[in-house]
């Protein structure tokens, strides 16, 4: 068996190195397993003379392997020729793995390194002598130096000021609402998202470019002006951030999603991810921050921009602290929208009630996203007075915000369409949802989950949504399955749901299906929430068929105003 599990070419910034790198996943089985006198020859051929290996297998044995493999990517470094290489290794979560990854300037000849090291510990087993791995480890620095270099990064030099938004939940709002911005602004803005590409507010093309390619295409549009770019978890892991640096980033949050994929099972690693958007923001630029997420907060440590933090709360202490050392705040006080620096009064740019996406202050969530995207545009040198203007007009419908926090009237039923794919952004919707029911009334869900989350997860929700809602029913996504059945799915949702001692949840084929059931058993004054990922314009057009209706500004806000009131 080889060692080599993967490489991985990482063609920009990513979680090791700010710059292209090669990512090696090995299994260092035969290092592990290796008898002592073994692996002490191959620590002194490598240069570890003093290096104690521990007996095979044990706790001991494997700290050695993480430090020998890195010291073997430089020992054939250098004797290829390179002489300087720097190399990072890594644990995962399985014991007889770890990953290593180094820059690379040549991408053919840094692919070999990873195939000459992997040659050197698949030796191991059948190496009885110094000679032997003497031998082995030169026979693999020959094979780097013989082979071709190739070409160089593809890493983007931006030529246009760049906005890179990430965290769990928001980003997408957020970015599109710092390219409405922009172009309120009056600037041709690109900016790519998990929906697709937008070129001065129209789809080019549909996907999830929320990694480096669909940066790449904005910024190959020569007249774009002003670039925003989500920037997920999957595509800094997978491919690196295809961009050398960003004038301002923005990170929303870090909670429970995607974990137990590509080796990030904690959120702290996933905050770790996370963290490599603010770190390649220029010096001269800005890095806007949840000031209310610790692990968030904690990134302008690793930071060389100037932080702007971003806080409901504005006696927050990570207000405090930003202050105290130049930097900027955005916060509520007495409803308003403000702009803190040291030694200034505050500057108040809007009411909330006259900002759509908040629902009147009502969703906390999207006030932290108002919060970040008004930072974010300030900071990138938008006029005050536009963005003012922009965060008045961004609305939370399907021209403005397809897919997330949508409100239809279905005769005297309201409708909310949103995402809400993980813990956090399903509890943001019943916060919404509770929020324009009317007194007395009831709230019914549409649950739905994709297939590669953790077990864990899909459990979860299911009990957030029995237990928040009145009546709830599943909808699948049979599209997002990833490799998962519907009786396993429903099995892990149905699951959450008897936590919370409801049972017997009904499922429906498609998101369609289970918002048709929904609504057909809704009374007036009730709250139909939809997860919906999959059939977005299926939904929209189903809603339309029934003469359903897109809330207007303030149409929303006459919801709400009822919805406070006591009940009789």
């Amino acid at each position: 068996m080889t060692s080599l599990v993967e490489i991985r070419v990482l063609e920009g910034p990513n979680l090791y190195f700010p710059r292209a790198a090669i990512k090696l996943t090995l299994d260092i089985a035969a290092l592990s397993a290796a008898p002592d006198a073994t692996a002490a020859r191959f620590a002194r051929r490598i240069g570890l003379r003093n290096a104690r290996p521990g007996s095979a297998h044990s706790g001991f044995r494997q700290r050695f392997a993480l430090r020998a493999v890195g010291r073997l990517v430089r020992a054939i470094a250098v004797e290829s020729g390179t002489s300087r290489l720097a190399v990072r290794v890594r644990p995962s979560s399985d014991p007889e793995r770890i990953v290593v990854a180094y820059p690379w300037a040549h991408r053919e000849r840094a692919q070999e390194m990873g195939r000459a090291v992997a040659a050197v510990l698949d030796a191991l087993p059948d190496a009885d002598s110094t000679v032997d791995l003497e031998e082995a480890v030169s026979a693999a620095a020959r094979q780097v130096a013989a082979s071709p270099a190739g070409a160089p990064p593809h890493t983007i030099v931006p030529r246009i000021p760049v906005v890179a938004v990430t965290g769990t939940n928001g980003k997408t709002t957020t970015s599109r609402m710092v390219a409405h911005i922009g172009r309120t602004w009056g600037k041709l803005v690109g900016w790519s998202n998990t929906d697709g590409i937008y070129i001065d507010g129209e789809l080019v093309e549909a996907g999830d470019y929320s990694g480096p390619s669909g940066a790449g295409r904005i910024l190959a549009h020569e007249q774009v002006e002003l670039a925003v770019t989500e920037t997920a978890r999957g595509g800094i892991l997978l491919k690196g951030i295809g961009l050398t640096r960003n004038d301002v980033s923005v990170v929303t949050n870090v909670s429970a999603d995607h974990l137990g994929l590509h080796g990030i099972d904690t959120l702290d690693q996933l905050a770790e991810v996370k963290g490599v958007v603010p770190r390649i923001t220029r010096r001269s630029g800005w890095a806007v921050l949840n000031g209310d997420d610790p692990r968030v907060l904690a990134m302008r440590h690793e930071i060389k921009a100037r932080p702007w933090v971003f806080s409901r709360d504005p006696d927050s202490p990570a207000i405090r602290e930003v202050l105290s050392v130049r930097g900027r705040a955005t916060t509520v006080i007495d409803g308003w929208v403000c702009v803190l620096t040291a030694s200034s009064d505050p500057d108040p740019l809007v009411e909330l009630v006259e900002v759509p996406m908040t629902l009147a202050g009502l969703s906390r969530f999207n006030v932290e996203n108002t919060l970040a995207a008004a930072s974010a545009a300030l900071a990138v040198g938008v006029p005050r007075d536009v963005v003012v203007e922009g965060l008045r007009t961004f609305r939370p419908d399907a021209e403005h915000n397809p897919g997330r926090m949508n409100f239809f009237s279905v005769g005297e039923v309201s409708v909310v369409i949103d995402l809400a794919h993980n813990e956090a952004g399903l509890e943001a919707l019943f916060e919404i949802m509770n929020g324009v029911r009317a007194p007395g009334s009831r709230l019914l869900l549409g649950l739905g989950v994709v297939g590669d989350r953790t077990d864990e997860l899909i459990e979860k929700l299911g009990e957030i949504a029995a237990r928040d809602s009145d009546v709830v029913a599943i909808g699948h996504k049979e599209k997002y399955f990833r490799g998962r059945t519907a009786a396993e799915l429903e099995d892990l949702m149905r699951g959450g749901a008897e936590r919370v001692g409801v049972t017997g949840v009904p499922a429906y084929p498609t998101e369609v299906a289970c918002l048709s059931a929904l609504v057909g058993q809704a009374l007036p004054g009730d709250v139909v929430g939809l997860m919906c990922h999959a059939e977005r314009e299926e939904v929209y057009a189903w809603i339309a068929e029934q003469g359903g209706t897109p809330d207007s500004a303030g149409t929303l806000a006459a919801k709400v105003r009822a919805a406070a009131l006591p009940s009789s």
